[in-house]
């Protein structure tokens, strides 16, 4: 990209080119670009990703720059084959909204959807886990996604769990894939 600033336009040519127009998640832990400084733009504790002081209303293009999020320590990029640029994010970059709940003969599993469209099933490996803020009292419920990233769930869902929670030693939480993730 030279000496231009890295923009919105060039990396979703760059997107739509490597992925042939569909939704995939790009090997970005394969890419080595280098840095290209960082683009004016955040993801919201909410969800919500500002560009410029904007907040971009095309779905489409969130859930695609949503596939090439990776994180370095506690910073966060956006990374093509060719480029990365900074990002900044205020709590986690990923935010859920729906779960389903399905039991078979394996028992229970919690299926998180996020705004970006991740589908992700709670698990040993994608784990679930709830940090309380030590003034408030309030829970923060997060679930890991991908390349060490975690999606915050909305208070819709932490209340869904809340009504599922069952009681193990003393302690609340739920079960999914077998595992048990405490919540209270």
């Amino acid at each position: 990209m030279g000496n231009n600033k890295p923009d919105l336009k060039s990396i979703q040519q760059q997107l739509t080119g490597a992925q042939g127009g569909k939704r995939a998640i790009p090997p970005v832990h394969l890419w080595q670009p280098e840095f290209c400084g960082d683009m004016d733009m955040q993801i919201t504790r909410d969800g919500r990703w500002i560009h410029e002081g904007g907040e971009i209303k095309r779905p489409a293009m969130v859930t695609l720059f949503s596939t090439i999020l990776w994180r370095e320590e506690d910073n966060y990029y956006l990374v093509t084959p060719v480029e990365k640029v900074g990002i900044q994010v205020e709590d986690v970059p990923f935010y859920f909204t729906g779960l389903e709940i399905e039991t078979d003969e394996n028992g229970q599993k919690l299926i998180f959807t996020s705004s970006t469209d991740d589908v992700v099933v709670a698990s040993a490996e994608c784990p679930l886990r709830v940090v309380t803020d030590p003034e408030s009292g309030e829970p923060s419920p997060y679930l890991m996604v991908r390349y060490g990233m975690e999606g915050r769930l909305n208070r819709n869902l932490f209340y869904q769990l809340a009504d599922i929670a069952e009681e193990r030693d003393g302690v609340f939480g739920v079960q999914s894939c077998g595992e048990f993730f405490p919540i209270s």
